[in-house]
Protein backbone atom coordinates (compact mmCIF):
# COMPACT_ATOMS: atom_id res chain seq x y z
CA UNK A 1 0.00 0.00 0.00
CA UNK A 2 1.68 3.68 -1.10
CA UNK A 3 0.39 5.78 2.18
CA UNK A 4 3.82 8.24 1.90
CA UNK A 5 2.73 10.83 -0.39
CA UNK A 6 0.58 11.98 -3.08
CA UNK A 7 0.86 11.23 -6.59
CA UNK A 8 -0.22 14.12 -9.06
CA UNK A 9 -3.07 12.55 -11.41
CA UNK A 10 -3.91 14.09 -15.17
CA UNK A 11 -4.93 17.76 -14.58
CA UNK A 12 -7.37 18.57 -16.90
CA UNK A 13 -5.34 21.63 -19.68
CA UNK A 14 -7.88 24.29 -17.47
CA UNK A 15 -6.43 23.60 -14.09
CA UNK A 16 -2.81 23.40 -14.65
CA UNK A 17 -1.95 27.04 -13.15
CA UNK A 18 -4.39 25.78 -10.40
CA UNK A 19 -3.14 26.96 -6.78
CA UNK A 20 -4.48 26.85 -3.69
CA UNK A 21 -5.46 30.77 -2.32
CA UNK A 22 -2.83 31.07 0.78
CA UNK A 23 -0.27 34.06 2.19
CA UNK A 24 2.97 33.14 2.99
CA UNK A 25 2.41 33.75 7.00
CA UNK A 26 -1.35 32.79 7.36
CA UNK A 27 -4.50 31.06 6.24
CA UNK A 28 -7.46 32.46 5.80
CA UNK A 29 -11.02 30.41 6.33
CA UNK A 30 -12.05 29.00 2.90
CA UNK A 31 -8.68 28.18 1.93
CA UNK A 32 -9.31 24.54 1.53
CA UNK A 33 -10.37 24.35 -2.30
CA UNK A 34 -9.12 21.86 -4.48
CA UNK A 35 -8.52 22.00 -8.12
CA UNK A 36 -11.63 21.19 -9.00
CA UNK A 37 -13.46 24.28 -7.03
CA UNK A 38 -14.83 21.84 -4.23
CA UNK A 39 -14.79 23.33 -0.72
CA UNK A 40 -13.31 20.82 1.75
CA UNK A 41 -15.12 22.16 4.96
CA UNK A 42 -15.68 18.14 6.58
CA UNK A 43 -12.80 16.48 7.96
CA UNK A 44 -13.41 13.21 9.74
CA UNK A 45 -10.75 12.11 12.18
CA UNK A 46 -10.04 8.73 13.08
CA UNK A 47 -8.66 8.58 16.58
CA UNK A 48 -7.94 4.88 17.67
CA UNK A 49 -7.66 1.82 14.69
CA UNK A 50 -9.19 -0.49 17.61
CA UNK A 51 -12.88 -1.58 17.99
CA UNK A 52 -14.92 -3.75 20.32
CA UNK A 53 -16.51 -5.43 17.66
CA UNK A 54 -15.13 -7.15 14.68
CA UNK A 55 -17.07 -6.46 12.03
CA UNK A 56 -16.99 -8.48 8.81
CA UNK A 57 -17.13 -5.68 6.19
CA UNK A 58 -15.08 -3.50 8.59
CA UNK A 59 -11.83 -5.96 9.81
CA UNK A 60 -10.24 -8.72 9.63
CA UNK A 61 -11.20 -11.71 12.34
CA UNK A 62 -7.39 -11.06 13.22
CA UNK A 63 -6.42 -7.93 13.20
CA UNK A 64 -3.16 -6.56 13.79
CA UNK A 65 -3.47 -2.81 15.41
CA UNK A 66 -0.88 0.01 15.22
CA UNK A 67 1.54 0.38 18.12
CA UNK A 68 0.95 2.99 20.64
CA UNK A 69 4.09 5.23 18.87
CA UNK A 70 2.26 4.91 15.62
CA UNK A 71 -1.09 6.17 16.91
CA UNK A 72 -1.75 9.77 17.07
CA UNK A 73 -1.54 11.30 20.51
CA UNK A 74 -5.15 12.98 21.74
CA UNK A 75 -2.84 16.09 22.11
CA UNK A 76 -1.66 16.23 18.45
CA UNK A 77 -5.26 15.17 17.15
CA UNK A 78 -7.03 18.29 18.54
CA UNK A 79 -3.68 20.10 16.38
CA UNK A 80 -4.78 18.67 13.50
CA UNK A 81 -8.63 19.65 14.27
CA UNK A 82 -7.35 23.26 15.09
CA UNK A 83 -5.63 23.41 11.91
CA UNK A 84 -8.17 22.37 9.81
CA UNK A 85 -11.11 24.12 11.46
CA UNK A 86 -8.84 27.31 10.84
CA UNK A 87 -8.52 26.86 7.22
CA UNK A 88 -12.14 26.97 6.96
CA UNK A 89 -13.67 23.82 7.92
CA UNK A 90 -16.54 23.85 10.17
CA UNK A 91 -17.62 20.01 10.50
CA UNK A 92 -15.60 17.71 12.85
CA UNK A 93 -17.08 13.56 12.98
CA UNK A 94 -14.83 11.63 15.11
CA UNK A 95 -14.25 8.05 13.77
CA UNK A 96 -12.38 4.90 14.45
CA UNK A 97 -12.58 1.87 14.66
CA UNK A 98 -14.42 2.85 18.07
CA UNK A 99 -13.67 6.32 18.92
CA UNK A 100 -14.93 5.77 22.68
CA UNK A 101 -12.61 2.98 23.15
CA UNK A 102 -9.56 5.57 23.34
CA UNK A 103 -8.76 6.17 26.44
CA UNK A 104 -9.19 9.51 28.13
CA UNK A 105 -11.26 10.15 25.21
CA UNK A 106 -13.66 13.05 26.25
CA UNK A 107 -10.34 15.05 26.88
CA UNK A 108 -10.36 15.61 23.58
CA UNK A 109 -13.89 15.68 22.66
CA UNK A 110 -14.45 18.62 25.46
CA UNK A 111 -11.84 20.99 23.99
CA UNK A 112 -13.17 20.30 20.43
CA UNK A 113 -16.73 21.09 21.35
CA UNK A 114 -15.67 24.35 22.54
CA UNK A 115 -13.44 25.14 19.39
CA UNK A 116 -14.04 28.66 17.96
CA UNK A 117 -15.27 28.32 14.33
CA UNK A 118 -16.19 24.35 14.80
CA UNK A 119 -20.05 24.45 13.77
CA UNK A 120 -20.94 20.83 13.53
CA UNK A 121 -18.90 17.94 16.27
CA UNK A 122 -20.66 14.50 15.31
CA UNK A 123 -19.03 11.30 16.12
CA UNK A 124 -19.74 7.55 14.42
CA UNK A 125 -20.13 4.72 17.14
CA UNK A 126 -20.86 1.25 17.32
CA UNK A 127 -23.24 1.78 20.08
CA UNK A 128 -21.54 -0.08 22.44
CA UNK A 129 -20.18 2.22 24.88
CA UNK A 130 -23.42 5.29 24.35
CA UNK A 131 -25.02 3.90 27.34
CA UNK A 132 -22.36 5.36 29.78
CA UNK A 133 -20.94 8.43 27.48
CA UNK A 134 -24.63 9.39 26.19
CA UNK A 135 -24.53 12.05 28.31
CA UNK A 136 -20.91 13.33 28.75
CA UNK A 137 -21.26 13.42 24.76
CA UNK A 138 -23.94 16.04 24.91
CA UNK A 139 -22.76 17.96 27.63
CA UNK A 140 -19.18 18.27 25.91
CA UNK A 141 -20.81 19.74 22.61
CA UNK A 142 -21.37 16.81 20.27
CA UNK A 143 -24.53 17.90 18.40
CA UNK A 144 -25.55 14.21 16.47
CA UNK A 145 -24.84 11.01 16.54
CA UNK A 146 -24.55 7.97 13.80
CA UNK A 147 -24.97 4.50 15.20
CA UNK A 148 -24.09 1.33 12.99
CA UNK A 149 -26.40 -1.06 13.00
CA UNK A 150 -27.07 -3.53 10.52
CA UNK A 151 -29.78 -6.27 11.75
CA UNK A 152 -32.23 -6.29 14.94
CA UNK A 153 -31.78 -10.07 15.35
CA UNK A 154 -29.06 -10.64 18.20
CA UNK A 155 -27.52 -13.76 16.65
CA UNK A 156 -27.34 -12.07 13.19
CA UNK A 157 -25.84 -9.36 15.07
CA UNK A 158 -22.89 -11.22 16.46
CA UNK A 159 -22.63 -12.96 13.26
CA UNK A 160 -21.77 -9.56 11.61
CA UNK A 161 -19.85 -8.00 14.19
CA UNK A 162 -17.97 -11.38 15.32
CA UNK A 163 -17.98 -10.53 18.75
CA UNK A 164 -20.79 -7.53 19.64
CA UNK A 165 -23.91 -7.70 21.47
CA UNK A 166 -27.57 -6.49 20.18
CA UNK A 167 -28.44 -5.55 23.97
CA UNK A 168 -25.79 -3.01 24.78
CA UNK A 169 -26.40 -1.00 21.02
CA UNK A 170 -29.98 -1.15 22.26
CA UNK A 171 -29.89 0.43 25.80
CA UNK A 172 -27.09 2.92 24.19
CA UNK A 173 -29.56 3.67 21.65
CA UNK A 174 -31.61 4.77 24.50
CA UNK A 175 -29.49 6.67 26.53
CA UNK A 176 -28.71 8.60 23.73
CA UNK A 177 -31.75 9.74 23.53
CA UNK A 178 -32.74 10.52 27.11
CA UNK A 179 -29.57 12.47 27.03
CA UNK A 180 -31.15 14.58 24.45
CA UNK A 181 -29.89 14.05 21.43
CA UNK A 182 -31.97 14.29 18.45
CA UNK A 183 -31.36 13.25 14.55
CA UNK A 184 -29.49 10.64 15.66
CA UNK A 185 -28.97 8.15 12.43
CA UNK A 186 -28.42 4.65 12.10
CA UNK A 187 -26.31 3.60 9.14
CA UNK A 188 -27.41 0.10 7.91
CA UNK A 189 -24.47 -1.80 5.62
CA UNK A 190 -26.87 -3.68 3.22
CA UNK A 191 -25.66 -6.86 2.72
CA UNK A 192 -27.48 -9.65 0.25
CA UNK A 193 -28.08 -12.39 1.78
CA UNK A 194 -27.42 -11.13 5.26
CA UNK A 195 -29.35 -8.69 6.28
CA UNK A 196 -31.66 -7.30 3.14
CA UNK A 197 -34.47 -9.07 4.65
CA UNK A 198 -34.52 -6.83 7.38
CA UNK A 199 -34.39 -3.20 5.91
CA UNK A 200 -38.64 -2.88 6.36
CA UNK A 201 -38.25 -3.78 9.90
CA UNK A 202 -34.92 -1.40 10.25
CA UNK A 203 -37.00 1.59 8.84
CA UNK A 204 -39.51 0.82 11.23
CA UNK A 205 -37.75 0.32 14.31
CA UNK A 206 -36.04 4.00 13.21
CA UNK A 207 -39.67 5.66 12.93
CA UNK A 208 -40.67 4.28 16.34
CA UNK A 209 -37.43 5.42 17.91
CA UNK A 210 -37.67 9.16 15.98
CA UNK A 211 -34.49 8.25 14.31
CA UNK A 212 -33.10 8.89 10.88
CA UNK A 213 -31.42 5.69 9.08
CA UNK A 214 -29.32 5.68 6.25
CA UNK A 215 -28.49 2.50 3.94
CA UNK A 216 -25.16 2.15 2.24
CA UNK A 217 -23.73 0.15 -0.47
CA UNK A 218 -20.97 -2.07 0.66
CA UNK A 219 -17.62 -0.43 -0.59
CA UNK A 220 -14.61 -2.87 -1.93
CA UNK A 221 -12.23 -2.00 0.98
CA UNK A 222 -9.43 -4.34 2.54
CA UNK A 223 -8.71 -8.02 1.71
CA UNK A 224 -11.90 -9.12 1.21
CA UNK A 225 -13.04 -10.40 -2.19
CA UNK A 226 -16.23 -11.91 -3.63
CA UNK A 227 -18.36 -8.53 -2.57
CA UNK A 228 -20.37 -8.40 -6.11
CA UNK A 229 -22.12 -11.23 -4.52
CA UNK A 230 -23.37 -9.43 -1.69
CA UNK A 231 -24.13 -6.39 -3.23
CA UNK A 232 -27.47 -4.42 -3.36
CA UNK A 233 -27.81 -1.08 -5.25
CA UNK A 234 -30.04 1.89 -3.87
CA UNK A 235 -32.49 1.44 -6.40
CA UNK A 236 -33.45 -2.30 -5.24
CA UNK A 237 -33.85 -0.77 -1.93
CA UNK A 238 -35.64 1.91 -2.51
CA UNK A 239 -37.64 -0.33 -4.64
CA UNK A 240 -38.07 -2.56 -1.93
CA UNK A 241 -38.94 0.24 0.86
CA UNK A 242 -41.53 1.78 -1.67
CA UNK A 243 -43.70 -1.49 -1.19
CA UNK A 244 -44.04 -0.75 2.12
CA UNK A 245 -44.01 3.10 2.55
CA UNK A 246 -44.63 6.08 0.44
CA UNK A 247 -41.36 7.55 -0.40
CA UNK A 248 -40.82 11.38 -1.14
CA UNK A 249 -37.82 12.11 -2.54
CA UNK A 250 -36.41 15.13 0.04
CA UNK A 251 -33.55 17.89 -1.23
CA UNK A 252 -32.14 18.06 3.13
CA UNK A 253 -28.73 17.86 2.99
CA UNK A 254 -26.66 16.97 6.51
CA UNK A 255 -23.58 18.34 5.40
CA UNK A 256 -22.36 14.65 4.49
CA UNK A 257 -22.89 12.04 1.18
CA UNK A 258 -26.27 10.94 1.99
CA UNK A 259 -29.25 11.72 -0.09
CA UNK A 260 -32.50 11.41 1.60
CA UNK A 261 -36.46 10.21 1.46
CA UNK A 262 -39.31 11.22 3.39
CA UNK A 263 -42.05 9.09 5.22
CA UNK A 264 -45.59 11.25 5.12
CA UNK A 265 -46.74 11.69 8.97
CA UNK A 266 -43.15 10.80 10.46
CA UNK A 267 -39.65 13.05 10.98
CA UNK A 268 -37.58 10.30 10.47
CA UNK A 269 -35.50 10.71 7.39
CA UNK A 270 -34.41 7.63 4.97
CA UNK A 271 -30.75 8.18 3.21
CA UNK A 272 -28.96 6.66 0.70
CA UNK A 273 -25.01 6.43 0.91
CA UNK A 274 -24.83 5.18 -2.50
CA UNK A 275 -20.88 5.22 -3.82
CA UNK A 276 -21.40 2.33 -6.66
CA UNK A 277 -24.79 3.76 -8.48
CA UNK A 278 -24.59 7.33 -7.24
CA UNK A 279 -21.34 8.21 -7.05
CA UNK A 280 -21.21 11.59 -5.41
CA UNK A 281 -18.02 12.32 -6.01
CA UNK A 282 -18.44 15.81 -7.60
CA UNK A 283 -19.63 17.60 -4.92
CA UNK A 284 -17.38 15.94 -2.43
CA UNK A 285 -16.18 18.12 0.68
CA UNK A 286 -14.61 15.69 2.68
CA UNK A 287 -11.08 14.65 3.66
CA UNK A 288 -10.00 11.82 5.94
CA UNK A 289 -7.26 11.62 8.61
CA UNK A 290 -6.46 8.23 10.37
CA UNK A 291 -5.34 7.44 13.49
CA UNK A 292 -2.16 7.62 12.47
CA UNK A 293 -2.26 10.76 11.12
CA UNK A 294 -2.50 10.05 7.34
CA UNK A 295 -4.06 12.34 5.69
CA UNK A 296 -6.39 10.63 2.74
CA UNK A 297 -7.83 12.86 0.53
CA UNK A 298 -10.28 10.21 -1.02
CA UNK A 299 -11.60 7.29 0.21
CA UNK A 300 -11.52 5.26 -2.66
CA UNK A 301 -7.86 5.71 -3.43
CA UNK A 302 -4.79 4.68 -2.10
CA UNK A 303 -2.51 7.90 -1.64
CA UNK A 304 -1.90 9.48 1.57
CA UNK A 305 -0.15 12.39 3.25
CA UNK A 306 1.59 11.67 5.87
CA UNK A 307 0.88 14.40 8.72
CA UNK A 308 2.82 12.60 11.43
CA UNK A 309 6.20 14.07 10.86
CA UNK A 310 5.33 17.67 10.36
CA UNK A 311 2.99 17.30 13.64
CA UNK A 312 5.71 15.93 15.67
CA UNK A 313 8.26 18.74 14.62
CA UNK A 314 5.77 20.78 16.85
CA UNK A 315 5.44 23.53 13.61
CA UNK A 316 1.77 23.66 13.38
CA UNK A 317 2.26 26.56 10.61
CA UNK A 318 4.08 23.50 8.52
CA UNK A 319 1.27 21.59 9.42
CA UNK A 320 -1.19 23.97 8.11
CA UNK A 321 0.80 24.54 4.37
CA UNK A 322 0.84 20.71 4.45
CA UNK A 323 -2.93 20.65 4.14
CA UNK A 324 -3.15 23.56 2.26
CA UNK A 325 -0.75 21.99 -1.00
CA UNK A 326 -2.86 18.46 -0.49
CA UNK A 327 -5.87 20.48 -1.69
CA UNK A 328 -4.17 20.78 -5.13
CA UNK A 329 -3.84 16.85 -5.81
CA UNK A 330 -7.18 15.89 -4.33
CA UNK A 331 -7.95 13.47 -6.96
CA UNK A 332 -11.52 13.62 -8.64
CA UNK A 333 -12.92 10.63 -7.41
CA UNK A 334 -12.86 6.90 -7.06
CA UNK A 335 -14.06 3.56 -9.13
CA UNK A 336 -15.59 1.42 -6.77
CA UNK A 337 -17.84 -0.38 -9.13
CA UNK A 338 -15.23 -2.14 -11.18
CA UNK A 339 -13.12 -3.20 -7.95
CA UNK A 340 -15.87 -5.61 -6.32
CA UNK A 341 -14.11 -8.33 -6.57
CA UNK A 342 -10.29 -7.90 -6.25
CA UNK A 343 -10.59 -4.47 -4.65
CA UNK A 344 -7.67 -1.63 -4.96
CA UNK A 345 -7.80 -0.26 -1.76
CA UNK A 346 -6.54 -2.59 0.32
CA UNK A 347 -6.63 -1.07 3.90
CA UNK A 348 -9.76 -2.06 5.89
CA UNK A 349 -12.41 0.58 6.50
CA UNK A 350 -11.04 0.48 10.43
CA UNK A 351 -7.68 1.40 9.12
CA UNK A 352 -8.79 4.68 7.46
CA UNK A 353 -11.61 5.79 9.58
CA UNK A 354 -15.54 4.81 9.24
Amino acid sequence: MRNETLHVEDTPASLVDFRPVVTKTDHLPGTLVDKYGRHVSYVRLSITDRCDFRCTYCMAEEMTFLPRNQVMSLEESLRVAEAFVSLGANKLRLTGGEPLVRKNVMWLIERLGALPGLDNLVLTTNGSQLERFAEPLKAAGVKRLNISLDTLDPERFRQITRIGELGKVLRGIEAASTAGFRRTKLNTVMMRGTNDHEFVDLVRFAMAQGLDISFIEEMPLGEIHGRSQTYISTEETLALLGQHFELTPSDENSGGPARYWRIPGSETRVGFISPHSHNFCDSCNRVRITAKGELYPCLGQNDALNLLPVLRSGDDLALRQAIVNSMGIKPFGHDFSNQMNSPQVIRFMSMTGG
